[in-house]
């Protein structure tokens, strides 16, 4: 029998503030923030040096707002599972601040205004890729992955992915092998960087029926899928240096916070192996550690065209 969670109180007569509040809340502000961490080294990659300022600023804003429709969708979507589990049990939707109607007329609006946006003031190649990660996150993982597959992270982070090619597209209008690359590199990153949390939740994703690999698998299992993935994830971002190509800032980067990943999957692996408890197993160490590597290696990503290519000595 799953447990419902008993959100916070909610005040009878909200004020104009916690509304608002409640409606950022449903676009996932933090997811949003990673999206766009890999979305603005690639167009200064996609450039070889500083992209258009308004460029930057008019994809960040469809970017959000792409990001916050999806977001919804998927709040709107799972709002039942969402009152079983503790860390979403204060959503809006399941507190009541805001309604699934209200909600999904949000969305809907962000999405068209999101595509608009981008059709408008970036490129027509930039809105479909918009468009089309909105689709793939709420539908192709909310409706139809999340809750049917132990794989659903990996299929449905495609929708992560596509940031990347997103801000390829709004600098150059094509898709080339460098930007197929770093979403590659992402699209590997995803479970490495979600497992280790679905493991330190797995009774809440349990108890709201929801098959996350650390659900269906014990902890050793999934730990060796996890050092899988963290192995070609970093092979695929070394890849780019000879597509790009990169110089060796980026390399040294890549290897450096490659290494720090492997070296922490692995010893995640390891606890795993000794059965060891929740606490001395620490998966959200490599989960933490996951945001710093994908920071650093797309930091050096927007660093290293300008060191090489833009200035004077490179």
């Amino acid at each position: 029998m799953t447990t419902l969670h008993t959100p916070a109180a909610v005040p009878t007569q909200p004020t104009w503030r916690r509304t608002l509040a409640a409606y950022v809340a449903l676009t996932k502000p933090r997811i949003i923030e990673l999206l766009l961490v890999t979305t603005v080294p690639t167009m200064f990659l996609a450039q070889r040096g500083v992209p258009s300022l308004w460029l930057v600023v008019a994809t960040l804003i469809g970017g959000s707002l792409s990001a916050g429709s999806a977001n919804t969708y998927n709040m709107v979507y799972d709002r039942d599972i969402d009152a079983h589990m503790g860390r979403t049990a204060n959503r809006p939707l399941v507190t009541g601040e805001v309604t699934p109607r209200a909600a999904l007329i949000f969305a809907t609006a962000l999405a068209l205004i999101s595509t608009i946006w981008f059709a408008v003031f970036v490129n027509g190649l930039s809105a479909a890729l918009s468009l089309a990660a909105i689709v793939l996150y709420a539908v192709g993982y909310t409706m139809i992955l999340k809750r049917r597959t132990a794989q659903n992270i990996v299929w449905g982070g495609i929708a992560g992915c596509m940031p990347v090619l997103i801000g390829w597209a709004a600098v150059t209008g094509t898709v080339s092998w460098a930007a197929v690359v770093l979403f590659l590199v992402i699209f590997f990153w995803t479970p490495p960087h979600y497992w280790p949390l679905s493991m330190r939740f797995k009774e809440d994703y349990a108890q709201a029926g929801v098959p996350m690999l650390p659900v269906v698998e014990g902890n050793v299992g999934v730990g060796r899928q996890i050092v899988a993935y963290s192995w070609v994830m970093v092979v695929t971002s070394l890849v780019l240096i000879p597509v790009a190509p990169m110089g060796w800032l980026y390399a040294v980067a890549a290897v450096l916070s490659g290494g720090l990943f492997l070296a922490e999957a692995h010893r995640l692996l390891k606890a795993a192996k000794a059965d060891a408890s929740m606490a001395q197993l620490r998966p959200m160490r490599l989960f933490h550690y996951s945001i710093t590597y994908v920071t650093v290696l797309f930091l050096a990503v927007a660093i290293d065209p300008l060191v090489f290519h833009a200035l004077p000595w490179g």
